[in-house]
């Protein structure tokens, strides 16, 4: 299991990136160390795969289109493949380690289109109402699955079996969420467009967010009209345009503050938020310190 300290994209877009995530074992295991990341906080971005979690310390706050969910010690869950998400730690001061099984769901359902794939992996992976998938210990139900899942970590890479038994647990686990999300399988739900839309932009803006950004030209980009271009990012994401361009920007300065040297005027431009005054006034706004502070409190962290 790789310890991890920040997330990776693939260029250009939010869709996170698996470094050793591999063809012949789609499969990955993190220990994300919360409490490590820059401004303690994994921006939105999406992924193929399914992630499968447990909060082992700290509270996580996971973001996703349908609202938010708070995650304690203790309680973990499922995000769905695709899904738009964020998290965020609850405490600024206490650690927060989250485990994390990563896979595709060919790993359990074997050959595309096979029987397993088409009874029980396709029929979640595809289903528009589930994004989360919650667990809480004081649910007897779940209390069983969270069992699992921590006896899940404790496959070691080099054992014998290790492909296997891994395999064999994590279907043990599906086939228990499946169970569990039976009653919501059967209520048929309208796959719902705007996450694609909301992606394509989202994409344009990750390309271009030291540029101006004009919103009919990031509306085209999604092939919407302005008003379906503000409906979309109000609906998923619960702000404008506008404010998510403007967080993104400053989402950007703090990763440069964090781990570069460059003056702050530099960062300021390079992140296409103007001269260093208004750099200043609305960074002290979202991260409640100057440039230089942010930048001194994380480069002296030990990490």
């Amino acid at each position: 299991m790789k310890t991890i300290h920040s997330i990776e994209f693939h260029t250009g877009s939010k869709e996170e990136l698996f470094p050793g995530f591999a063809n012949d074992f789609p499969y990955i295991a993190s220990r994300a160390e919360l409490d490590r990341y820059t401004g303690r906080y994994v921006p939105w971005h999406w992924h193929k795969a399914v992630e499968l979690f447990y909060m082992e310390s700290g509270c996580l706050e996971y973001h996703t289109p349908g609202g938010r969910l708070s995650f304690p010690a203790g309680s973990g869950g499922m995000v769905n493949s695709g899904i738009l998400h964020m998290t965020k730690a609850m405490s600024q001061t206490e650690k927060n380690i989250q485990l994390l099984h990563i896979f595709d769901g060919s790993l359990i359902a074997g050959e595309q289109g096979s029987r397993i794939e088409q009874k029980y992996i396709t029929p979640i992976v595809m289903a528009p109402q589930i994004e989360l998938i919650p667990l809480f210990p004081d649910n007897a139900a779940d209390e069983g699955i969270l069992k699992r899942i921590v006896e899940s970590f404790r496959f070691t890479e080099n054992s014998f079996g290790y492909e296997i038994k891994l395999r064999e647990s994590l279907s043990e686990i599906w086939l228990l969420l499946f169970e569990r999300c039976r009653p919501v399988l059967e209520k048929k739900s309208k796959y719902n467009k705007n996450s694609d839309k909301l992606k394509l932009m989202m994409t344009y803006i990750h390309e271009h967010y030291p540029e101006k950004i004009a919103i009919p030209t990031l509306a085209a980009a999604a092939y919407l009209s302005e008003r379906e271009c503000f409906r979309v990012f109000h609906d998923s994401l619960h702000m404008t345009p506008a404010a998510y361009i403007k967080a993104y920007r400053l989402q950007a300065a703090c990763q440069m503050l964090a781990r570069g040297q460059e003056p702050v005027t530099a960062v300021s431009h390079a992140c296409g938020l103007g001269n260093s005054s208004y750099f200043g006034k609305v960074f002290r706004e979202y991260a409640h310190c100057t440039p230089s502070e942010y930048r001194k409190k994380w480069q002296d962290r030990d990490i």
